[in-house]
């Protein structure tokens, strides 16, 4: 793609971010996800591929469904109670409409089906977009209007997209795929709290997608898509692949790791709200997401190809990896120690 084309589209994308979760008013918060809508079609697309075109043509359709449904829950809300401000959003049917059209937006279960077809369509730099600045308007949206809205829908949504997102990812063998059934049970574990604590929501929310961007730069650094070709890629930079698998244990949230902070918090206000229940099921469902975790670590280091005369070894490569991947692994490993910091700033 033209670079100047590019650098308009990111550019679009970073506005309609900002117009969405700056805006009081549900018109802008709308003009701000469309925005964002128009500007990822192109990026989703670029390479021409019969699978990114239908790639495209699913988010084009689900978003603008989604769309259609955040103008319609706020236009009822504006005709019972006169009111166009997210944060006064009174209304039960309108509130119960915003919760589906967001989780259709974020591909909660059970609006979950187009998430990992996009993803897997879609260039990891693509991949990567979607997966975390994408999420973000409409995480902002339902923290604005995080005070009117269902429990008990959310949770339910949260508890099944924990489920399903590590159900459904146990037998792919596509990196993206997984990577998106991983974020669909992460979107679970964001949903189950942000009616009792919004901010752990997106405490979550930012240190997920810290961790998601430093996989999806590894990945595209040592360009693996599948399984079967991560298992040979340990010979291009090994000390990659390292913490590699160390940013898959935290994206698992394995307790010395970055990702057990978000897990850790949210256990305890569920705890503290009494709903120790639901705290428990979500935990022992995380189980099966930790699973697909540990067969791409296995993958990323402890594994060798079974029969080495039928795989090429690959070049270890000179280049160096870039700074920001350096950072952002650090980060994703270390940041623990330091939580009573984070809290304090959130």
């Amino acid at each position: 793609m033209n670079p100047q084309a590019n650098l308009i589209f990111i550019i679009s994308l970073l506005l309609g971010t900002t117009i969405t979760i700056s805006s009081n008013h549900w018109i802008m918060a709308w003009t701000g996800l469309e925005i964002n809508t128009l500007a990822i079609l192109p990026l989703i697309s670029k390479s021409h591929h019969p699978r990114a075109i239908e790639a495209a043509t699913k988010y084009f359709l689900t978003q603008s469904a989604a769309s259609a449904l955040v103008l319609f829950s706020s236009m009822t809300n504006a005709w019972h109670t006169g009111q166009w401000d997210i944060t006064q959003l009174t209304h039960p049917t309108s509130s119960l409409i915003l919760t589906s059209a967001i989780a259709m937006k974020l591909g909660l279960v059970p609006f979950h089906f187009w998430f990992p077809e996009v993803l897997q369509g879609s260039p990891l730099t693509t991949g990567l977009l979607l997966s975390t600045i994408m999420k973000l308007p409409p995480i902002a949206l339902l923290y604005m209007a995080s005070h009117s809205l269902n429990p008990t829908l959310l949770t339910t949504l949260a508890i099944l997209s924990t489920a399903l997102g590590g159900w459904m990812g146990l037998n792919q063998t596509q990196i993206r795929k997984v990577l998106a059934f991983s974020s669909i049970s992460h979107l679970g574990w964001m949903a189950i709290i942000i009616v009792y604590n919004p901010k752990l929501t997106l405490l979550n929310f930012y240190l997920y997608a810290m961790m998601t961007a430093t996989i999806f730069l590894t990945l595209n650094t040592i360009k693996v898509l599948k399984l079967s070709t991560l298992m040979t890629a340990w010979t291009k930079i090994p000390s990659l692949n390292a913490m590699l698998l160390l940013t898959l244990l935290s994206l698992a949230g394995l307790p010395p790791l970055t990702g057990f902070l978000p897990k850790w918090l949210i256990i305890q206000e569920l705890t503290k709200q009494d709903m120790a229940p639901a705290a428990t099921l979500i935990s022992l469902l995380s189980l099966l997401s930790l699973f697909f975790y540990l067969r791409l670590a296995y993958c990323t280091t402890i594994t060798l190809p079974p029969h080495t005369t039928n795989h090429m070894k690959q070049w270890r490569t000179n280049k160096s990896t870039s700074i920001m991947i350096a950072i952002l692994t650090t980060m994703s490993v270390m940041l623990l120690p330091i939580s009573p910091m984070i809290l304090t700033i959130v």
